[in-house]
Formats: structure tokens, sequence, C-alpha cells
């Protein structure tokens, strides 16, 4: 599918790519891994061709399309569901001629719709808006009502529902919560095309990957299954390097002890200039170099405290005196608690961590925590609040005001950032630099609970993994939120589950976490009116102004199942969904009638669009009768 051949490219002072070549089987899931900073998103700019190399490197078929989610979708006035369904270029082409099409065009135009299900991309659309974490209801917002996060994901859904040939996502994970990156590799699995993916989450990787391309000093190395089948290959590979690297060291020593000793005698000469002949065509064998990853320094509390941490009953806390988040809070935490704290986005797991941290008093219960209880908390917004003037230095010298500027560097050091990078500029450090900083200060001070909010957004494979160590060694308490299902099943011993309006503890374990989310996000796309008389009680939606109103819709609904408004409003859409394909086949029988017997191809397309409107009149005719009798006997 994809081709790399001999590329070589250079900016901005370094060389990112030296000779490298690789070549991409058609229908393959691959895993792009490399450390932070070694040049994968460039790889992407290269392919996409935003970046030149040196000449024709990059190849792909002629008719492939590409697809990437490069920003987020503009906050325009149309509906996400039609955004998304913009996102088929052909379709929408097709819909727009036929508004000005000439009888004789409309049966191509319409054959070609039926061709490619263009009346099946509505449901294709929600399908995936459903499993990305939109409600039915906040389908038909308009764009202009979602934050940045949340038009990434539909800039996300965008590029799945086009289906490109190749489908290229850089860290797709990282504005997705648990359950959107749950959903999102069960789709993966299932995509019918090439993925290339950039992340550094080892689940994802093990999950969906057919092969890992490996980007390391400089070149590109294909390997084939998921992301635990590379390292040990990889592994095995360094080992039968390191051990012929080490032989032919060894017959290099002796071949130069040969010289050393014989070059200098006529008699061996000859014996001696051969030896010098192939001491110079050996190729030395070069292992890559030491990649080593710095480890955190999470220290514990000195001294522990009586337990319980944090005990909460009957606990309310929210922004707004009348309007709690969380109610009915009755939990308890002690010093040795590892807490995975599960939810969709707008549930309230940050209102409860702001809590938990003091940045948030309750409204009602009471909340019993121990007055000599330190907290370190990190959220991923304080990466993007950072002073992009500021340093590394700085930022510690704030920290540290009473300590010697030689503790505050070997302090830094410790931290992953070399002196070198200690006074640049935060706007010029990775974002996983910044991410290694703001971790290692938030739990400089030792602190009894740790809360950390999606700390692994900006971090590789082998700097998450010296998080887990460090978290592992830290005998505090943790409370985790993180999309990494792979940092939560090696670390949390106990799930809470934020969903209803409400924090409780959730039976099973994240294997029967996902296997809901799944469900859940089936229900959603297939029967959305029905979704929240029939979801447990995690289903939460994500516009958090509107969370509190469905909230009482909810438990209206789970009492006495769907009100006569509602059904009302079904029949309404049901009796109008009639209407409309009765003038659609009315239009097509007079298409027929005035269609000329000598073009084939337009008389057959008009018949099946004929037939397929049948279809759905027969349909639509059902679903209206269905709802006006459910109406009948409860009015």
């Amino acid at each position: 599918m994809l081709q790399i051949t001999n590329l070589t490219f250079n900016a901005w002072g370094r060389q990112f790519l030296d000779d490298a070549s690789v070549s991409l089987p058609p229908g393959a899931k691959v895993g792009l891994v490399g450390r932070n900073g070694i040049g994968k998103s460039t790889l992407f700019k290269i392919i996409l061709g935003e970046l030149a190399g040196n000449g024709d490197e990059v190849s792909l078929p002629k008719t492939a399309r590409i697809g990437s989610v490069d920003q987020e979708h503009p906050a325009t006035p149309v509906s996400v569901i039609e955004t998304i369904l913009e996102a088929d270029v052909e379709r929408h082409s097709l819909l727009t001629r036929l508004e000005t099409a000439e009888p004789e065009e409309m049966g191509e135009i319409w054959a070609r719709l039926i061709e490619i299900d263009a009346d099946g991309a509505p449901s294709r659309a929600a399908e995936i808006l459903a499993g990305l974490g939109f409600s039915h209801e906040d389908q038909q917002r308009p764009m202009s009502h979602f934050s940045g996060g949340w038009r990434m994901r539909v800039a996300l859904a965008a590029a799945l529902f086009a289906q490109p040939d190749m489908l290229l996502l850089d860290e797709p994970t990282n504005y997705l919560d648990l359950e959107g990156a749950l959903w999102l590799e069960a789709r993966l699995k299932k995509y019918p095309a090439t993925a290339l993916i950039i992340s550094h989450d080892r689940e994802m990787l093990n999950e969906v990957c057919t092969h890992i391309l490996h980007l390391s000093n400089r070149k590109l190395t294909l390997y084939t299954g998921n992301y635990d089948t590379f390292e040990k290959t990889r592994a095995e590979k360094l080992r039968l390097m390191a051990a012929t690297q080490a032989k032919q060291e060894a017959e290099r020593a002796h071949l130069q002890k040969f010289i050393d000793r014989f070059k200098a005698k006529a008699s061996k000469a000859t014996q001696a200039q051969s030896r010098v002949k192939k001491l110079e065509k050996m190729e030395r064998i070069e292992l890559p170099p030491d990649e080593r990853v710095a480890p955190f320094v999470l220290p514990s509390p000195p001294r522990p405290l009586a337990p319980p941490l944090i005990r909460l009953e009957g606990a309310s806390v929210g922004y707004e005196a009348d309007k709690p988040i969380l109610k009915r809070l009755n939990l308890r935490m002690d010093l040795d608690d590892r807490i995975g704290l599960l939810g969709v986005n707008g549930a309230g797991k940050s209102t409860f961590a702001k809590m938990i941290a003091g940045a948030l008093n309750i409204q009602a219960g009471e909340l019993h925590r121990d007055r000599k209880m330190k907290v370190g908390w990190f959220h991923q917004h304080q990466i993007e609040a950072m002073d992009p003037t500021d340093t590394p230095l700085e930022i510690i010298r704030r920290a540290m005001p009473d300590a010697s500027e030689s503790s505050r560097r070997s302090r830094l050091a410790q931290f992953g950032l070399p002196f070198e990078k200690q006074e640049t500029k935060v706007e010029a450090l990775s974002g996983g630099e910044r991410a290694r900083l703001l971790l290692n200060l938030v739990a400089m001070d030792a602190p009894h609970v740790l809360i950390l909010d999606e700390p692994t957004n900006h971090l590789d494979i082998d700097s998450r993994r010296a998080l887990l160590d460090a978290l592992n060694e830290y005998t505090g308490a943790v409370i985790l939120i993180t999309h990494d299902r792979s940092l939560m099943e090696l670390v949390a011993d106990r799930l809470w589950l934020a969903a209803d309006g409400t924090v409780r503890p959730f039976e099973g374990d994240m294997d029967d976490y996902a296997k809901f989310v799944l469900e859940r996000a089936k229900a959603a796309a297939v029967r959305p009116s029905q979704v929240k008389a029939e979801a447990p009680p995690a289903q939460a939606e994500p516009g958090p102004q509107a969370a509190s109103a469905r909230d009482a819709s909810d438990r209206a609904t789970k009492k006495s199942g769907p009100s006569p408004s509602t059904l009302r409003h079904a029949a309404k859409k049901a009796e109008e969904r009639v209407t409309a394909l009765t003038a659609e086949i009315a239009r097509l029988d007079d298409d027929l009638a005035n269609a000329a017997v000598s073009n084939p191809r337009a008389l057959e397309g008009l018949t099946r669009a004929r037939a397929k409107a049948q279809g759905d009149l027969d349909a639509a005719e059902a679903a209206w009768l269905e709802a006006e009798e459910a109406l009948a006997e409860l009015v």
C-alpha cells in the first residue's frame, strides 16, 4: 500500500530520516512507535505531502485516498451529524448534483447513490458518533456548541466515516476518555483499509495492530505482530547483534595482533597484508544507542496517617448551590488504596478530583479528612496553562525557594531534564518533557494522596513504564483517571464509577467494563431513543450544561417507560417520513414514465430507486402505526 524508498529528511538543524525504506502491506493496521521527538509526526507530514524529502521516496497507488485528523473541526452552525455526512465527499457531491440535475442524469445519480448505500450513511455516522461519546441529541446540535476537545472527536469521526484507503492517526486517544478509547480499539480492528497509527497506548497497539513500524536511529523497521511481539522480537534481535558484535570484535583483535606482530617480517609480509585488507573490508556492527529513560521521582509520605484518609457520608458537590454535579457520595479511602476512576466525560470525574484535592468544597453531607493529609494533584490542563516564556529552572526556583542553585539543578536532572534543557523556555520543550516536570513537581513534597488525571497523554511507552514503576514503589494512596487501559489495570486495585450523578464502586474488572462500554455504544447507535431507558447507571452525556436535565429525564423514563410526548414526537416523525417517501415515489413514477427506452442504464437506476423507496415507505408506515398504537394505550 505505502512504499517508502531511501527517504532522507533534514530540517530545523537536525536529521530525522537517513536512507529509510519500508513497504506497508494493504489492509495492515500498523503502529508507528519511537521515542518522543524522534520524528513520527514529521513522517506523517511527509506522507501527506506537507513536507518534502529529496525526491519520489514516498509512493501510494494513484487512486488511493489518504485521511488524517490534523486539527479540530471549526465551530460552525452546521449540526454534528451533517458535518460527518459531508466527510463522504462523493455522497455529498451526488446529493448536491441531484438538486439541479437534468432528468436524464438523475437515473445515473440515483444508481450510484444506491451503490454506495447513501441511505445508510446517517446510521453509520450516528454509530461512530455514539461510540465517541455523542448522544443522539448532541448529534443534532451545531458544532459551535462544543469545545475544542469535542470538535477534535468530530474530526476523528469524520475520518473514520470517510473510510480512506490509508488512515493516518496521530495519538488519537489523547482527546478521548477511556470509554472512547475502548470503542476506538474495537472500531479500528474492523477497519477495512490500511491504518497507520502513532500511539503510546500499549493496550491499543496490542489489540489493534497487525504490524509495528519502529522509527529509531533515523531508520524505519517493520515488525510483524502486535507491540508485545515487537518487544520480544527486537530484544532477541539486539541480543543476537550484541553477540555477533562481540564475536566480530574478538576477530578484529586477533587480526590486529597478527598484523602488529608480523608486518615487519619479510617472510610474513604477504600474510600480514592479507589480514590488513580483510580488516579494512570488515564492516563494523553498530548497536543502536542506549535509549535510557529517566525515572520518575515520587517520594512516599514519611509517616502514615490514621485510617481512613477520606470518608464521605451523603456528600454533594458542585459549582452552584442548587445544582450539585455529584450527590449521594458514600465512600472511604485508606492510605494503601489505588483507585481507578471510570466514567465518560461530563460524568463528574474532574469535579470529584477537585473535591478530594481540596479545591472544591462540599455543598451537603460530610467529608472527613485528616488535617495533616497532603495531596499532589496533576491534571492535563496544567500543561496547557504553563507560561510559554518560563523555564524549568525558574519554575524549580519558585518550588524550592530556600535551596541552593546546585540542589535545584540536581533535582531537575533527577526529573529527566539535563543541564542543557533547564534554561530552555517551556514553549520549546516537548509535551513529554513538560509532563515529566509537572508530574515530578506535584509529588515533590511526598503527598499522602496522588491524584493523576490523564498523566500519560504526552509520555512515550518507555516513560509510561517508568511512571508505572514509580507508582508501584510509592506507598501513598492513588486516584487515577486515564484512558490508558494498561496503566489502569496495572495500578488500580479498586474501580469507582462516576455516573448518574454520583460515584460508587464498580463491581468487576477492566474487561467487564470494556464489554459494558461497547454494548452501550452499540445500543446508542441502533436505538438512540431508547438508550436512556436501557443503559446501566454509567450512561452519561458529554454536554455538562445539559447533564442534570437529562438525568431527570433518565429517571422518569426508567420509572414509567416512554412518555406520551416522546411517543407523539416519534409518531410525528414517522408520519413526516411517510409523507416524504410517498412524494418521492410519485416523483420516481413520473421519471419512469418519461424515461427514454433507449437508455436502459437510467431505467435500471430508476427502478432500483423506486423499489428501495417502496421498502422504506413500508418500514416507515409500520413505525408510524406502532407509535400510534403505543400512544393510544397510554392515553
